[in-house]
């Protein structure tokens, strides 16, 4: 993406055809990307970090496109002028490297907005000036023979051609290196899912960059009047497919990873859902199931369930018994778990308790080995027996109230797999 231009990733001997795919997917998964953020961007299309991130994502699939083989050959058929390809990309490639310095910046932000637009129009008034003087240089050379996989070197020795490739290749280090510290230096002082995502950045750009450097290595190498090409030609290409799907990932990866989070806090209160939160009171299942094609809703889903839960909770509040929680409580700790773990596996027990109580007293007079089964169906054949839970929830001290915040609720969901529960149960239910 980076350093994706007309020869690395067009060397006809390495199969245009499967390399040709493997970037159209990529592109094709980028726009993905792009398109989703189309309606955030709709609705706040004044907030420059939006427009900012939507162009990246954008112009890195433009970028993949273009550097397809059969991109290249079809943009010097249609051009008409041998190599024109290679004009085009690195214009493309460095607009890239400005949007993404210009992402950069409005990400890491700053105390005074004007100087972060000052910033950012510098940026982009830099690269356009650079992206104008290589069209310019292109017109002024003369390269009158294609080359796919050797542009750089090939042309090293040529009047303008020769700065055109040198004013692209520092462009492309001085954006990647640039990009590379900023990554860096920020990874340090946030965390979630951007510094993840800053990580991944920080390894890709470093990627880039070195391709910047096998590049111009290459091409000084024919100023001296050596052959280095396999540096260009073998492995800069290498470096550059991994620097971007590197960065690929690294700017995709905030925009799924809430979803990520969502969907595991989803299914971690799977068990705790089938335990109070799909039959209370006899009444209509709360939840909505989880489809591939509900996926795009997955807070929404995540939203429903949490709330199932919590009025299964208070449904079932008015059979709580504190005396369970200890019990179940000082056996966790017994038995070697944590406090945190004890509290949760505590917890969890006279929820248990409390929602076979309640299934007692919906059930009436049914026979008691089908009332059994029902109120032990949630709980028994999770796969539990082990008395590890986790998490930090502390029992109120006043009466038999409840944390149910997210973080606590998934604590809890974990606990009803524990030993602990499951016995706690068995033994109300004599």
């Amino acid at each position: 993406m980076k350093g994706v231009d007309a020869r690395g990733f067009s060397d006809r001997a390495r199969g245009p055809d499967v390399n040709g795919l493997v970037y159209f997917l990529a592109a094709a998964v980028l726009w993905t990307g792009s398109a989703v953020q189309l309606p955030g961007l709709w609705r706040d299309w004044r907030d420059p970090l939006k427009r900012a991130l939507c162009t990246v994502i954008f112009l890195a699939g433009v970028c993949f496109a273009l550097g397809a083989p059969p991109t290249v050959g079809f943009i010097n058929r249609i051009v008409g002028v041998p190599n024109a390809a290679a004009c085009v990309i690195y214009g493309v490639v460095n607009a890239f490297s400005a949007a993404s310095l210009v992402l950069i910046v409005h990400w890491r932000g700053a105390d005074d907005p004007a100087r972060l637009l000052r910033v950012s129009r510098r940026w982009l008034l830099a690269y356009a000036v650079i992206v104008v003087a290589q069209t310019v240089l292109f017109a002024l050379g003369d390269a009158p023979v294609e080359r796919l996989a050797d542009f750089d070197t090939y042309y090293a020795d040529t009047p303008f051609i020769r700065e055109m490739i040198v004013l692209y290749l520092v462009a492309h280090m001085v954006a990647a290196f640039t990009t590379t510290v900023l990554c860096c230096r920020w990874t340090f002082q946030i965390s979630g899912w951007t510094r993840r995502a800053l990580a991944v950045l920080a390894v890709g750009w470093l990627c880039t960059s070195a391709y910047g450097v096998l590049k111009m290595a290459a091409v000084a190498g024919r100023w001296s009047g050596h052959h280095w090409d396999p540096l260009s030609t073998r492995l800069a290409p290498m470096l550059v497919t991994a620097g971007a799907a590197l960065t690929a990932v690294g700017y995709v990866l905030p925009l799924f990873g809430p979803r990520i989070d969502s969907l595991l806090a989803f299914l971690r209160l799977g068990p705790l859902f089938r335990l109070v939160g799909s039959r209370n009171n006899g009444r209509k299942r709360r939840d909505v199931l989880l489809t591939w094609r509900s996926l795009g809703d997955v807070e929404l889903r995540l939203t429903h369930r949490t709330t199932a839960i919590r009025d299964g909770l208070r449904d079932v509040s008015v059979h709580f018994d504190e005396a369970v929680r200890e019990r179940a409580y000082r056996q966790a700790l017994s038995l070697g778990s944590s406090v945190g773990e004890a509290e949760a596996i505590g917890d969890a027990a006279m929820v248990a308790v409390a929602a076979l109580s309640g299934t007692r007293e919906r059930v009436g007079g049914a026979d008691q080995g089908v009332l059994d089964s029902a109120a032990l169906d949630a709980i028994v054949g999770f796969g539990g027996g082990g008395d590890g839970g986790g998490g930090s929830v502390v029992p109120a001290d006043q009466g038999q109230s409840l944390d149910t915040a997210q973080p606590s609720l998934i604590r809890m969901s974990r606990a009803v797999r524990a030993g602990v529960v499951e016995r706690a149960v068995r033994a109300a239910s004599r």
